[in-house]
């Protein structure tokens, strides 16, 4: 409808079909520009004026009944019944209704029904929705975004626009003009029912900026707004859905709480006011609605505060303005008050003659009611009605709605939300994760709540949670598992935003919390609903208030407490005699790694999407049971998956979990040697110019004395690639007792295998048998590059040697534990993480005669108790990203500095001509690249890939972290489809597609050496 004239034949016959008395003259669409509805401040002249033109020449042609149609906004649901749609249609065809407010449904039949709806119209309908919050707030499937106490939160009005901007594309994409949102009461009142979270605090000039910012994003959407719920909701303690609440202040104060807001919007131009049901003696001595009231619907708003908009009453079949009226008189009242649009009424038919008789007493002109009638129009036409366009149903409608940039914005709107109220002694954000022991208590919540999840995701903490909020045995127990020097994390979920039942605290929690303040804990408690409920814990060492309990909350409140994320919430409401409107604490942000969706790091879901292809399609190929990848970008991981089972026995399922722990195979020469190298030398304990001789007395005339530790770490010592050491300790396929025990005893100590032990003093063997290892032909001190296992087996005896520790406990006590890599270590079932947690490798049939799984897969690190430089580390994705970032940071990780910031970048740079390698770390080669990196990696990034099909690797350029692991080898290690199908190098493109194409603008561009 409403293209062009050509339609004018088919509508008169569809009209005379349906009785609906065919306009007198049908306005040209081609003398009226096609503009795309941006309601700007102030509409130009010219736009003004078109909408005028449109709007006069279709009042002309209108009758009485149609021009009083106007003023009805009729309620109506997309999740009924034929009969019920059918009963709508007879309300537009016979009392010509001027729009549609829905409520309850779903976008895809809403936008079906508004365009049948439409098509019976002859004057565009006006189509609202209530959606203070998003399309989510009335309609299933559709997006919510953070209520409006959350929102009074953030300290960046801007995030109020782009959420503003966002709903009304959203509004727009259904087919909706105007949302009656924002709510500009000033919620002073605690005890308030109706309007609390969904006001934006008590502050005026908080409430009156994000009201502001809202309505703007509105507008440049195309969608009007309407501020409600004038004059002012916020004091009330009676739910004016119910009965008629009453507001004593007098117009002093009125004028200096309430009335702000609005006259702040009125000021920058908001297009429509709601006005509530309210009795309001300082303005209406009368006990009756504010919405029949001229003297505050006309006298304070249109001539006072200068309003010219649309004015819209509240619904007009709430309680508060329904009891005693009968529905015609209330709507007659409204309209004689000032109204433009009566929003829901009752009685349309009745109502209609009412206002006729009222026309012909005297009591209402048709002057006044062509001049409203007229404004109604313009403001149809700058809502971009006209020409109206149908609404494009299909099956990417919901799509359209729910973005990945939408889910992007929801997520930063909760993470700038996040307040600290108290933080005694500074205990957020935490820092030694090596010292600090914490344990988290959900109450209200699932033991696979977010909350917690995210928690152990920074270190090792000890979960409890229960679903019940007052369950005596539960806080029993979890009291006797708590000793008093732990941390103690509290969190409160599934809480009410409403003051009914202490906001869904029971005695219980409350009890609870001040148990373990008295017995010496030091409690953070983290609130998940509404601010006010924050009085109930005094005592609290910590108070964080995440306000919702939207699961990108619970991730944000979690990134606070470990400092990858920064707290500059302030609270929108003063809470009772602890802390007022406008308190908040802002912590650090310390380097950690923070979660979010690819878009929140300028890289795009949808291309991302490739590498689930890619890692379903190897799975099916057989190419590995399953696999982690883990991308960061920016300090926040984007994408973090896991992918098929721990084996192929569908029988016995397996699936690969967060805390599923791979073999790292060759990895480990990066992710353990090297680290522990670099920490030496830049302490000065080892000089990489140096000869290993130097440190290693026993190496004297072995002939390898004179290597250089740096010639060690670019692989062009002269050492042979590979020595298979464990077949001395298996002569013609037996175990020999030299070595072996099928048992575990002060001697055979070492874990091998399953139910496999060897002595200490085989590390001692191997050593020997690496020392004396003839090198490869070639000229002494000028050899070739040949990736050398033996080269890191020697770096782990010089390592040990310098700093009088083993290895392993080395980097677990100055690196793992402190990053919080919880997952992370050499012989993972001697160090108690459970086989089923490991993902098994080889079913090795050769030389240990078993499934190999909790032990390292390399032979040789087997055989020295699965601890060498060159393998045996075993970790998750997770943990590896937080490692790898640290190392992209310079050095700086949790608040703490590990390496100076020069010292990576020396080693991740090219030093020889004889190869592409850094010192340790692998590098894009630029003659033939390589099988299992993408060649779009910048030439600064560095990373390691392993036997068992496993990849690390970060790029400076890009600020990116990429990690890849699977147990390519089980059951059989001959299989290599990782490298000739390029699996890896594969995943990586996928990830590189995905960088948007503006990487470089602005901020976005890291440099590894400036940090």
């Amino acid at each position: 409808m409403w293209k062009n004239s050509i339609v004018f034949t088919g509508l008169c016959g569809l009209m005379m079909w349906l009785n609906v008395k065919p306009p007198k003259t049908l306005p040209r669409f081609t003398d009226y520009q096609k503009v795309s509805p941006i309601l700007t401040p102030r509409d130009s002249a010219a736009r003004s004026s078109l909408a005028a033109r449109w709007a006069d020449s279709t009042l002309s042609s209108m009758t009485l009944d149609e021009k009083i149609g106007q003023f009805f906004v009729i309620g109506t649901y997309s999740n009924r019944y034929e009969s019920y749609y059918a009963s709508v249609e007879r309300l537009i065809r016979n009392y010509h209704v001027g729009g549609l407010l829905f409520f309850q449904g779903d976008p895809l039949t809403q936008a079906d029904l508004t365009n049948r709806y439409q098509a019976l119209s002859r004057v565009p309908l006006l189509v609202s929705l209530d959606a203070e919050n998003g399309l989510g707030m009335r309609l299933a499937l559709g997006m919510s975004f953070p209520h409006q106490m959350t929102l009074g939160a953030i300290q960046d009005d801007r995030l109020i626009y782009d959420m503003g901007l966002e709903i009304g594309r959203q509004c727009r994409r259904i087919g909706v003009q105007m949302n009656f949102a924002p709510v500009v009461d000033v919620n002073s009142n605690p005890l308030n029912p109706i309007i609390g979270y969904r006001s934006f605090g008590e502050n005026p000039d908080n409430v009156a900026a994000k009201g502001i910012a809202y309505a703007r994003g509105l507008r440049d959407a195309g969608v009007l707004a309407c501020a409600k719920h004038f004059p002012g909701h916020g004091d009330t303690q009676v739910d004016s859905h119910q009965a008629l609440p009453k507001v004593w202040h007098s117009a002093d104060r009125l004028g200096e709480l309430e009335l702000p807001p609005f006259r702040a919007l009125i000021q920058d131009s908001i297009p429509s006011v709601l006005v509530a049901h309210l009795y309001v003696p300082a303005y209406d001595p009368r006990p009756i609605a504010s919405t029949l009231s001229g003297p505050v619907v006309t006298d304070l708003l249109r001539n006072q505060l200068k309003f010219d908009g649309l004015i819209v009453t509240d619904a007009m079949n709430m309680r508060a303005v329904t009891k005693g009226n009968q529905a015609p008189e209330a709507n007659l009242q409204a309209l004689l008050a000032g109204n433009d649009l009566l929003l829901q009424p009752e009685s349309v038919a009745a109502s209609i003659v009412k206002i006729k008789q009222a026309i012909e007493k005297g009591q209402l002109t048709v002057e006044e009611i062509d001049r409203r009638v007229r404004k109604i129009l313009s403001y149809k036409y700058r809502a971009g009605l006209v020409p109206y366009q149908a609404v494009s149903v299909s099956k990417n409608l919901l799509k359209d709605l729910r973005t990945p940039q939408s889910e992007a914005l929801r997520q930063k709107l909760y993470e700038n939300a996040v307040t600290v109220v108290r933080n005694d002694e500074y205990i957020i954000p935490f820092i030694h994760l090596d010292t600090l022991k914490i344990s988290s208590v959900a109450i209200g919540e699932s033991p696979s709540n977010i909350f917690q999840q995210t928690l152990r995701k920074y270190g090792k903490v000890a979960c409890y949670a229960s679903d019940t909020k007052s369950d005596d045995v539960f806080f029993a127990e979890t009291l006797a598992k708590l000793d008093s020097v732990q941390t103690v994390i509290v969190s409160l979920h599934e809480m009410k935003q409403r003051v009914n039942r202490n906001y869904g605290i029971s005695p219980e929690s409350v009890k609870f919390v001040q148990t373990l303040v008295k017995r010496g804990n030091r409690v953070i408690v983290c609130v998940f609903g509404n601010p006010y409920s924050l009085k109930y814990f005094p005592e609290a060492r910590a108070l964080v208030c995440g306000y919702e309990g939207d699961p990108y909350a619970q991730t944000a409140v979690a990134e606070v407490l470990f400092g990858a994320l920064k707290a500059t919430g302030k609270l929108p409401v003063s809470v009772e005699g602890l802390y007022p409107a406008g308190h908040g604490l802002v912590t650090e942000e310390i380097g950690r790694l923070t979660y979010g969706v690819p878009e929140s790091a300028g890289m795009s879901s949808a291309k991302l999407k490739a590498v689930d292809d890619i890692m379903e399609e190897s799975i099916r190929n057989g190419v590995f049971p399953g696999g982690q990848v883990v991308v960061a970008r920016h300090g926040r991981v984007v994408w973090q998956k896991n992918y098929g089972g721990l084996t192929y026995d569908r029988a016995a399922y397996e699936p690969v979990r967060d805390t599923t722990v791979y073999d790292l195979a060759s990895v480990t020469k990066v992710t353990a040697t090297l680290q522990a190298v670099m920490l030496l030398n830049e302490n000065g304990l080892i000089d990489l110019n140096q000869p290993i001789g130097a440190y290693l007395p026993e190496m004297k005339g072995s002939g390898k004395e004179t290597i250089l530790i740096r010639d060690l770490l670019m692989h062009q010592a002269g050492l042979v690639a590979f020595q298979p050491y464990w077949e001395r300790t298996k002569p013609e396929g037996i175990f020999s007792p030299d070595f072996y025990l099928h048992a575990d005893t002060l001697d055979y100590r070492l874990l091998v295998a399953r139910n496999l032990w060897t002595k200490p003093a085989t590390v001692d063997s191997v050593w020997k048998w690496v020392v004396k290892t003839p090198y490869l032909a070639g000229k002494l001190g000028h050899y070739r590059f040949v990736y050398s296992d033996l080269g890191l087996i020697m770096l782990r005896r010089l390592v040990e040697q310098v700093s009088g520790q083993p290895l392993d406990t080395l980097v677990r006590d100055y690196f793992y534990e402190p990053l919080g890599m919880a997952n992370t270590t050499f012989s993972p079932l001697t160090n108690g993480v459970s086989d089923w947690k490991t993902a098994p490798t080889e079913n090795d049939r050769v030389f240990r005669e078993v499934l190999v799984r909790g032990t390292v897969h390399d032979q040789n690190a087997a055989i020295q108790g699965g601890v060498s430089g060159h393998a045996g580390l075993f970790s998750t994705a997770n943990d590896l990203a937080i490692l790898m970032q640290m190392n992209l940071q310079g050095g700086y990780y949790g608040g703490r500095r590990y390496f100076l910031p020069s010292t990576v970048p020396i080693y991740a740079r090219n030093y020889t001509t004889r190869s592409f390698r850094g010192l340790g770390w692998d590098r894009l080669s630029s003659v033939d690249g390589n099988a299992y990196i993408s060649p779009r990696v910048s030439p600064r990034s560095f990373g390691h890939s392993g036997f068992t099909g496993t990849l690390v690797w970060a790029d400076p350029r890009e600020d990116l972290v990429f990690i890849f692991l699977s147990n390519r080898v089980h059951p059989n290690a001959g299989n290599n489809l990782i490298t000739t199908q390029r699996v890896r190098r594969r995943v990586m493109d996928a990830v590189y597609d995905a960088i948007e194409i503006n990487r470089h603008d602005g901020n976005n561009f890291v440099d590894l050496d400036k940090r």
